[in-house]
């Protein structure tokens, strides 16, 4: 009998060749390649042609001016990230580090639809029936009609699912641990992981069911598998945190259905995800009002307003090449506000090592914090508190003008609603929305060396490079 042909798959990133390499030439990922046979899978076997089937076509208009039914779960922090519930018939990709919580959010969602007559069915792939019994007693839930199985097999859990009442939910715990017979290789390897997802999306689609995929993630926090598995699904979200904090951040990196910028907050307690309903004063928690290198940035994370505070430290550098450390933005965007503060504002930021921190553990992407953590810097160079009833945001150019952001009436509202009385913003801003925010003074400032002519006390840098700040 002839050897079945076999290739060598990336399990990274997908991408087929012909013999084994250490590193991938197409991801440059290191002993990811696996082997596969290469006539094993879905249309890959010589099959007989079929006559195609004729299937009904319909309006558009037709099809209802109402939009879908949602699934809500009741826990107001995932419906706002999945787009205020689950969609019939969605299929969802949850990631997040090992022991982050995403077992136990789910146990929660399933409980809390479960207790609204729903009929909810959980999958295992990792854990036997009776951990998933401890951590539901552990949370409270042990009395909740919740349907549990451990079960890998992707065949046995699709024929499982068709009888009975169609669910309303379905949790499949890991995609990585679940494995078909159409693919000859081990379970978590890019065939498997792609034809399981593959079976499971078809079953969503027919039944009408939600169903969660629950995906293992990388050292750099990428899920792990084949990307096309994350463009197969409805919605990609991502479950994160950081060690020696309970909170938890629950964020939308695609979504068919909603928003994409949208974050829920939680902490993590003793009985399980509580939801955090102002974010925005647990990340002001604790806040040294006079130390100087802090600056409180009014931002926004898809539709909610968030206050963070940024932190900076200034110090003289003993190395020859200055350290620049960042925590929660962007290294890039730091050293853009530098050359700009050095090019615009005469601030010789050469010599000192640069240390940046978002507080709280958050991520800031938006270009309206480089107002904020030019404050900051310019405070802990100058030794001199920022005022602590005082609110930041606004986008720094390359030319050192501070250009107007979107959103600052949702900004300034929040920033009056935590008792804060001022805001230094751009200045086509500035006086703008005093009806929004009626107890909030806001001041303009059009260029980086007003910012520092504010905080330092001197004469405003002259346009053209004349003057000294």
């Amino acid at each position: 009998m002839a050897k079945p042909h076999t290739t060598f798959v990336c399990q990274a990133c997908g991408a087929v060749a012909q013999r084994w390499q250490g590193r991938c030439d197409a991801c440059g990922a290191w002993n990811a390649m696996a082997e596969e046979a290469a006539a094993a899978g879905i249309g890959a076997q010589a099959r007989p042609r079929r006559k195609g089937r004729v299937f009904g076509l319909t309006d558009l208009g037709a099809a209802g001016q109402q939009a879908p039914p949602r699934l809500v779960t009741g826990i107001a922090e995932l419906d706002r990230v999945i787009g205020g519930g689950f969609v019939a018939g969605s299929v969802l990709l949850l990631g997040g580090e090992p022991g982050i919580g995403k077992s136990t959010l789910l146990v929660q969602a399933c409980a809390s639809l479960a207790a609204r007559g729903a009929r909810v069915v959980y999958i295992s792939g990792e854990e036997a029936i009776d951990q998933v019994r401890l951590r539901a007693l552990r949370l409270g839930l042990g009395e909740v009609k919740v349907e549990l199985a451990a079960e890998s097999s992707v065949e046995d859990i699709v024929a499982t699912l068709g009888h009975g009442r169609t669910p309303a939910l379905v949790v499949i715990d890991s995609i990585q641990t679940m494995w078909t017979e159409t693919i000859e290789s081990a379970p978590g390897t890019v065939g498997q992981v792609r034809a399981a997802a593959q079976a499971l999306i078809r079953f969503a689609k027919a039944a009408g069911s939600a169903v969660i995929l629950v995906g293992h993630v990388t050292k750099d926090g990428q899920i792990a598998g084949p990307r096309v598995v994350e463009h197969m699904v409805d919605a990609v979200i991502s479950f994160e945190g950081e060690g020696g904090r309970d909170l938890r951040l629950l964020r939308a990196m695609k979504n068919r259905f909603g928003p994409t910028d949208e974050i829920g907050v939680f902490e993590m307690t003793g009985r399980g995800l509580a939801e955090v309903a102002n974010p925005s004063a647990l990340f002001l928690s604790g806040r040294e009002r006079a130390a100087p290198g802090a600056a409180v940035f009014a931002g926004m994370e898809g539709s909610r307003p968030l206050l963070v505070e940024i932190q900076a430290l200034v110090a003289q550098s003993a190395l020859g090449t200055p350290r620049r450390a960042v925590v929660g933005w962007d290294t890039a965007r730091l050293a853009t506000v530098l050359a700009v503060l050095d090019a615009h504002a005469g601030l010789r930021l050469g010599q000192y090592d640069i240390y940046l921190n978002v507080a709280g553990g958050l991520r800031v992407a938006e270009p309206a914090a480089d107002l904020a953590a030019a404050a900051a810097l310019v405070s802990s160079l100058t030794g001199r508190s920022l005022p602590a009833d005082q609110v930041y945001f606004g986008e720094i150019a390359l030319s050192g003008a501070i250009r107007p952001v979107a959103h600052e009436r949702a900004r300034l509202k929040e920033a009056a609603k935590l008792g804060f009385a001022r805001a230094l913003v751009p200045r086509a801003v500035a006086g703008k929305d005093e009806a929004g925010a009626p107890d909030l003074i806001s001041k303009g400032c059009a260029h980086i060396s007003e910012l520092v002519a504010e905080i330092a006390g001197a004469r405003p840098r002259q346009r053209g490079g004349e003057g000294t700040a």
